[in-house]
């Protein structure tokens, strides 16, 4: 077990920006493409890598301290605190179960590739963390190592089988051909989106709305692009943070920055993952006739979508606000405030990037996130003082925004506690209600784009 975490260490010390060169490099050979198309395709992928990192940092550290002030500069107070995704990751590598997953999901991945099972080639290790964490909470749920890998392998193949789903969309919406997003925390919430945005057809009033960034620009003209909108937005945080004229003006500037580097970053990422996508399709297509594969990566590559960050941006007073006003909320809303662009993508998405409908399913979304939150504090904080984690000043018990939005993880706690039986009872009306939506909306996205020829 210490050879394999110390080997695990390794790896994921390298970071993807060093270690996806390496994996694409070696993935172009196996396709036939040659090593010097290979390198360089994996090389430029780490360049992209790296500039989407610089941008999402700068998006981080601005946001997340706007967000921040905002939180203090209302004084709020809750029992449960919000201590962020870095917090999350690093109490589940923590966790004793944490060395023995990675290895397992990444064989389970090939194995259920290999049966046709799914089409998504999950090379993002670095946020194996979201497939590991619903398995390390089942494992301190139940003190039970079998139940705990078993559950985790359960909800691997269902996070693998939405990436498959989803991938029309990536391609069309987000335009990225040959790429899906078995990012647990967002991609869980699809089936419930896309099922929201088929209610909202049906909606008079809502079903005629069109909000999207075309619409914006003909109406408000140059506060409808992108850049001016980053700007407006982050002064807007700025001004309700109670920020200095200077400080709201750079947040203005660097929100909009945001807009403008990050789709260009992901076009540089793109640029070095076509020829192998290409090459993965060849080759597929030559021995495995009809099959596909995706190359599974972060969600990061997509958050820079403008709908998807007008909506993110928009989201953080609101979601404040919904922290105060939800009566079954007890968790502070705080160091996660940053990864709201990556906990709307499926809201916006869902409705083909329309603003209004979006910022509908977003508020949905975080309704949800609040209540798992506080649902799940108390066995996030057991986990957190398992592993040693040294708790803020103050906090009693820790959760967070990213780390409850595994509603498959909320789900298969609440089946496995059958001795609570309103528990178990919301177990099951949560899983049927879950996969009646998904068969629902089923042949949605593939509707939603057979007749895209953009």
């Amino acid at each position: 077990m210490e050879i394999i975490k110390s080997f695990v260490d390794f790896i994921l010390g390298l970071g993807p920006a060093t270690m996806l060169p390496i994996i694409l490099t070696i993935f172009g050979l196996i396709l036939g493409q040659g090593l010097a198309k290979s390198f360089r395709a994996g090389v430029t992928v780490g360049v992209g890598f790296v500039g989407v990192n610089l941008v999402i940092g700068l998006l981080m550290t601005s946001l997340g301290k706007a967000a921040e002030a905002l939180v203090t500069s209302l004084g709020l107070h809750f029992d449960i605190i919000d201590v962020g995704w870095p917090i999350g990751a690093a109490i589940t590598f923590a966790t004793p179960i944490a060395a023995l997953l990675i290895p397992i999901i990444f064989i389970l991945n090939m194995i259920l590739l290999y049966f046709n099972v799914t089409k998504t080639m999950d090379v993002d290790l670095w946020n194996y963390w979201h497939l590991i964490f619903p398995g390390a909470m089942v494992y301190y749920a139940t003190n039970s190592l079998i139940l705990a890998i078993v559950l985790t392998l359960i909800n691997a193949t269902i996070i693998f089988k939405l990436a498959d789903w989803t991938a029309p969309a990536v391609e069309k919406h987000f335009g990225l051909p040959g790429i899906s997003l078995p990012h647990g925390e967002t991609v869980n919430f699809a089936p419930i989106m896309y099922a929201l945005n088929k209610v909202e057809d049906k909606i008079p009033g809502i079903n005629k709305v069109k909000l999207d960034g075309e619409k914006l620009k003909e109406k408000i003209g140059i506060f409808g692009e992108p850049l001016i909108m980053g700007i407006v937005l982050g002064i807007l945080l700025g001004i309700l943070g109670r920020y200095n004229v200077s400080d709201t003006l750079s947040l203005g500037i660097q929100m909009g920055a945001v807009m403008v580097l990050m789709p260009k970053m992901v076009a540089l990422l793109m640029e070095g993952l076509t020829p192998i996508s290409e090459g993965a399709k060849d080759f597929i297509a030559k021995r495995f006739p009809g099959k596909d594969v995706y190359i599974g990566l972060d969600a990061a590559v997509v958050i820079g979508n403008p709908a998807n960050m007008t909506v993110a941006l928009l989201m953080v007073p609101i979601t404040i606000l919904l922290a105060v006003i939800l009566p079954y909320n007890r968790m502070l809303p705080f160091a996660d405030l940053a990864v709201l662009p990556f906990t709307v993508i499926w809201a916006v998405a869902a409705s083909r990037g329309d603003i209004f409908r979006g910022l509908i399913n977003s508020i949905i979304t975080v309704c949800m996130v609040f209540f798992m939150a506080t649902n799940l504090g108390p066995l996030t904080t057991q986990m957190g003082h398992a592993v040693g984690f040294e708790f803020p000043a103050g906090a009693t018990m820790i959760s967070g925004i990213d780390m409850s939005c595994h509603i498959t993880l909320w789900i298969i706690l609440k089946l496995i506690d059958y001795k609570n039986t309103p528990m178990f009872i919301a177990g099951i009306v949560a899983l049927v209600a879950y996969v009646g939506m998904w068969y629902w909306t089923r042949n949605d996205i593939k509707k939603q784009y057979e007749n895209d020829t953009e």
